[in-house]
């Protein structure tokens, strides 16, 4: 029992030893003046020394490939003791980076292949998993961990189906009850002026909720075109960007992010959602390449979404509050309502070299700082368990991915209570069977 009392917990938060709080004198303040007052830390660059952590990664892709790298780079102390993928050839590259570009070597004998070489992982001696497979298999796999009792960093988004993210939500609960830490790479959650700009906004500084505005629009993102010796679920794996069973779609796989960052402002989540999208340039898969989203919480306010995957077209990649009282970018400034400037951080995009230096020896990289978080958790003896926040904002895109397939008004309470999961009848390397290949087409047929 003293040991519980005596751990510090931050469930559900990510800004670990980062923001001041706002003490009761300061709230007064708040409320006594027309401008509010928030102190804040730049967060610790270098996790503390202490309990060795052995590291082990399953998903040896880029993202997964680059976490290591991050870890790397935020502790000192730390082993990679296994790697876990589908494909030799993805071993094999992330192997050559960890080798070349810090002197780390895995045997040959702690690398893992096939479907279940996620069990072989989690059998090893690991405090610490990292998960970047394509996002159909994080609930299985961060289920497995959390039975395993590893600290798990998973990449976002956590689910493809409403079973996924209720899967996950069940996992982190009990990921929570055994005194386990989890991160996931919603990384403005770990963003120092993300960070900043939001305590701002918690004190009151905008006001209350008016909107919100989402919008991850880019150029086209990338495919891998099949060979004629994969088997189909080798070809959809290896191109698993573009299949919705394999990673959402791009409205959970990347918008998600921007969905996030309003859920997390906000302290909540939408109740419905109304919305449309289409197919125009995408050339492999079954996905969307543009999706418009009407998200409405229950205090009847909304959040546009907006997201988009195409050459020649116009880019955005950002997040927008408006309040009774101003706005803000989310991400550097709040403006009052006039205009005029009400906060601004340090900039962290400057364009001169020696601002941009100061930066960087202010201030981790996002990707680098989630790992200084979560290492801090385990070597001070508290908890961060992220999973219900990122399955939230996960299970908010699938309803507005839902409601634009269909075309129809779709519910959290819909999302709550659906069965909808899309696994194959068989996982191996041969024909892929029960999972969505088609394109999606709203409406009904019967009314054309």
């Amino acid at each position: 029992m003293k040991d519980q009392v005596s751990r510090r917990k931050f469930l559900g938060t990510s800004a670990i030893g980062a923001v001041g709080v706002i003490g009761a004198a300061g709230l007064a303040s708040a409320c006594a003046s027309d401008k509010v007052k928030v102190s804040f830390t730049a967060p610790p660059k270098k996790a503390d020394s202490g309990t060795p952590i052995k590291a082990a990664l399953i998903g040896c892709g880029g993202r997964g490939t680059g976490a290591l790298m991050n870890l790397l780079d935020a502790a000192d102390g730390v082993e990679i003791v296994a790697l876990a993928d589908l494909f030799e050839d993805k071993i094999s590259s992330c192997r050559n980076k960890l080798k070349d570009q810090k002197g780390v070597e895995v045997p040959d004998e702690k690398c893992f292949l096939g479907f279940d070489a996620y069990q072989k992982v989690l059998e090893e001696d690991i405090n610490y998993l990292l998960i970047a497979t394509p996002p159909h298999f994080r609930p299985e796999h961060f289920e497995a961990a959390v039975k395993a009792r590893k600290n798990v960093f998973m990449e976002k988004p956590v689910a493809v189906d409403p079973v996924g993210a209720r899967r996950i939500l069940v996992a982190g609960k009990q990921a929570e009850s055994m005194g386990l830490s989890v991160v996931a790479g919603t990384q403005r959650r770990h963003q120092w002026h993300y960070l900043e700009v939001n305590e701002y906004v918690k004190a009151g500084a905008i006001g209350d909720f008016v909107a919100g505005y989402a919008y991850w629009n880019q150029n086209k993102l990338w495919h891998v075109n099949p060979k004629a010796e994969w088997s189909e679920m080798e070809a959809m794996i290896r191109n698993w960007v573009n299949w919705m069973w394999l990673s959402g779609d791009h409205i959970v796989e990347q918008h998600v992010h921007n969905i996030d960052v309003i859920n997390w402002f906000k302290n909540a989540h939408p109740v419905k959602a109304v919305g449309f999208g289409s197919r125009q340039r995408r050339i492999t898969g079954d996905q969307f390449d543009n999706f418009s989203v009407d998200f409405v919480y229950d205090d009847d306010t909304h959040m546009h979404s907006m997201c988009r995957q195409i050459n020649g077209t116009a880019n955005n990649v950002s997040e927008f509050l408006r309040g009774t009282k101003g706005y803000t970018d989310c991400s550097r400034t709040i403006y009052n309502n006039d205009g005029t400037v009400y906060f601004e951080t340090e900039n962290p995009w400057p364009a001169e070299e020696s601002a941009k230096d100061v930066i960087q020896e202010k201030y981790n990289s996002p990707y680098v700082q989630e790992h200084v978080d979560l290492v801090n958790t385990i070597r001070r003896g508290e908890q961060i368990v992220e999973a219900e926040n990122v399955a939230t904002s996960t299970l908010t895109a699938i309803m507005g991915r839902i409601s634009a397939y269909t075309g129809k008004e779709t519910t959290w309470d819909e999302m709550m209570n659906a069965d909808l999961h899309y696994t194959p009848d068989v996982y191996d390397m041969g024909p892929v069977k029960s999972v969505p290949k088609d394109v999606p087409v709203p409406g009904d047929p019967a009314e054309e």
